[in-house]
């Protein structure tokens, strides 16, 4: 029962220990393998009640995951096609990284920790099929199409110095119309015995993007970005209050030797992604997201 009520109902667990919560929410789907646990404990016990009352746990998690469960629709049409990578700044390969990102088809290409050091792999293999970017701090789009109005987003958190620039909003303007594509790298969260999951300052962050994109002026939105959250997770209502993702796949995007949440997201606004899915490793700690979005 107490399964079944995390599964359904998991924003009892508040967030003022620790952020406890959001901590909950973040690997909210890994949950329901308290059910097979608990059917070895109800097997062991020869318990008939125990064993029937595990349907309910499972029939809460199908509810609730079953969707996402079901794999992406890689085949699935879209007037648009958009990669999202966090590069990594400890990444050994990104000559190789830069060279994968290339062939994957994508029309856009969203990438965060761009350091400067690393800057130019990613413009001289990207350019030929992507002649046209904005880069800010160190996040970057590489584009297909011409792009126009590239501006910062000031995302920072109110203890962050002028120099922390994560977050971008570009026109790209495609055979369909003009895209208001935002890209973005909120902060990262530690969990420390002292404060538990420090979710504070990527909050902070997801509330200022969240009020970007709603006064955005141009109707369809589509964002890029290692979020460093999970669609559980509440510290993102702001932006997914406003936006929708693919619901088919879990695209688990980190880390990339395990994955085990999706922090890595493409989120739109009067338009459709129809289909999100992780692409293989490169050499950094996040796996490639790639979707397909109608416009």
């Amino acid at each position: 029962m107490l399964v079944a009520a995390l599964l359904a109902f998991p924003a009892v667990v508040p967030n003022s220990v620790g952020n406890l919560g959001s901590l909950l929410e973040t690997f909210l789907p890994w949950a329901g393998l308290a059910v097979p646990a608990l059917l070895c404990l109800a097997l062991l016990r020869r318990s008939v009640l125990a064993t029937v009352s595990l349907v309910l746990p499972a029939a809460v998690w199908a509810m609730v995951f079953g969707g996402r469960a079901l794999p992406a629709d890689r085949e699935a049409a879209g007037d648009l096609t958009v990669l999202q990578h966090n590069v990594g700044e400890e990444n050994p390969d990104h000559e190789g990284t830069a060279l994968a990102l290339a062939r994957a088809g994508a029309d856009l290409i969203a990438l965060e920790e761009l350091t400067p050091a690393v800057r130019p792999f990613y413009e001289d293999v990207l350019a030929s099929g992507h002649p046209h970017r904005a880069v800010v701090g160190t996040v970057g789009l590489w584009s297909r199409f011409p792009l126009a109005d590239a501006r910062p987003v000031d995302i920072r958190p109110a203890d962050v110095g002028p120099d922390w620039n994560r977050g971008m909003r570009v026109t790209a303007r495609t055979p369909q119309g003009d895209v208001a594509v935002y890209v973005a790298h909120l902060p990262s969260i530690r969990i420390r015995p002292s404060d538990g999951f420090g979710s504070g300052r990527r909050d902070e962050s997801a509330a200022a993007l969240g009020a970007a994109v709603a006064s955005e002026t141009l109707d369809r939105v589509v964002l890029l970005g290692d979020l460093n959250g999970t669609l559980d997770d509440r510290g993102l209502v702001p932006l997914t209050s406003r936006m929708v993702s693919a619901r088919r796949g879990f695209g688990f995007s980190w880390p990339a030797t395990l994955p085990l949440a999706r922090i890595d997201h493409v989120m739109t606004r009067t338009a459709v992604p129809v289909a999100a899915w992780t692409l293989p490793a490169t050499g950094s700690d996040h796996l490639p997201l790639i979707a397909r979005v109608d416009l």
